[in-house]
């Protein structure tokens, strides 16, 4: 592969702007970054705009057409990540929200094979579900919320162990802190989500060993003056936690609010579903339809159903919206 110098554009390099630079790729591969009179003229190339490394997402339902679930095969998981690399997301976690125990273990079992296949833009797995509050569920199906087992524990921590990642989304009231305890120990991310538990249940959470929050604000107990809620604790905590920045899931005051109050620690995420890639209007989600209408996605009876977005749309709905500077936005 040809060596390039792109010169001319503005490049980010993970932490901040470079003007004045080159970014130089040889094999396929970034080699350096050069301020531009020292790179040499031998491939070069001028371009414009901004330059700046893939996103990574840690919630991604599905793309290009399909849904992670239980009947997904290699080369569908093969297309999800795919469809993120064309959207300029270099690397995912594809996400089962809330399936059968026998769907978990068959999706467990496809990524340990996408992991040992080396399958482009793979990095892991994020279970969100079944071990949920149903007073908090979203668009998860009730019928298969239910309580953490032992052996869903056991399955699990053996998932986590072979898995290059693997994050899992519960309830502090569906799973105990010994077993939120046992899954970190396991090497899993433990993120606390759909969730109705009180600022004390989520810091006892977070103390057992959860270091996440999923999608921020959304199916969770909100911040009152006398009970923080799971939002309280995240935000006056050092969990980290997902952000869905389309402009629908948290109006924009709000993240500007939560973004001065942690500085560090929030990252986006898409939560986006099979609609992500293609210019479907409709799909099927558990027996339910979901619709794509003006930017939103919604079951038949109004409740959001996952985004319609992409990472380089949340980074611009921060910077335009929400008024966050462009580094920030795209770290």
């Amino acid at each position: 592969m040809a060596r390039e110098v792109l010169t001319g554009a503005r490049i980010f390099d993970g932490a901040r702007f470079l003007d004045g630079h080159a970014l130089v790729i040889e094999a396929g591969e970034i080699a350096a970054i050069l301020p531009e009179p020292e790179a040499r003229a031998e491939g070069r190339r001028a371009v414009t705009g901004i330059l700046a490394p893939a996103f990574l997402d840690l919630q991604v339902n599905g793309g290009g057409g399909l849904m992670l679930d239980g009947m997904t095969d290699l080369d569908g998981l093969r297309r999800i990540c795919a469809a993120h690399r064309a959207l300029g997301t270099a690397g995912v976690l594809p996400t089962l929200i809330t399936d059968t125990p026998a769907a978990t273990a068959h999706v467990i079992a496809l990524g340990i094979a996408a992991a040992k296949a080396q399958v482009p833009g793979f990095l892991g797995l994020h279970l969100e579900g079944p071990h949920l509050d149903p007073r908090r569920k979203g668009a998860h199906d009730p019928a298969l919320i239910r309580p953490m087992a032992e052996d869903d524990l056991a399955r699990l921590c053996e998932a986590a162990r072979q898995l290059p990642a693997l994050m899992v989304t519960l309830a502090p009231e569906a799973a105990s802190p010994q077993q939120i305890a046992a899954l970190a120990g396991a090497g899993a991310v433990v993120s606390l989500g759909h969730s109705d538990c009180s600022f004390e249940q989520a810091q006892a959470g977070f103390a057992a060993g959860a270091r996440c929050a999923t999608h921020l604000f959304n199916a969770m107990s909100q911040i009152g003056n006398r009970a923080p809620g799971l939002v309280g604790a995240v935000l006056a905590g050092e969990a980290s936690a997902g952000l869905i920045a389309d402009g629908i899931h948290v109006h924009p005051a709000v993240m500007r609010l939560a973004l001065g109050a942690r500085p560090e620690g929030i990252f986006l995420v898409s939560d986006c579903m099979a609609f992500a890639g293609t210019d479907l209007t409709e799909m099927e989600l558990g027996g339910r339809k979901v619709l794509r209408r003006d930017g939103r996605l919604t079951l038949a009876d109004g409740t959001l159903a996952g985004a319609d977005l992409t990472l380089p749309q949340a980074v611009a709905v921060l910077v335009r919206q929400v008024g966050i500077a462009p580094e920030r936005a795209l770290r």
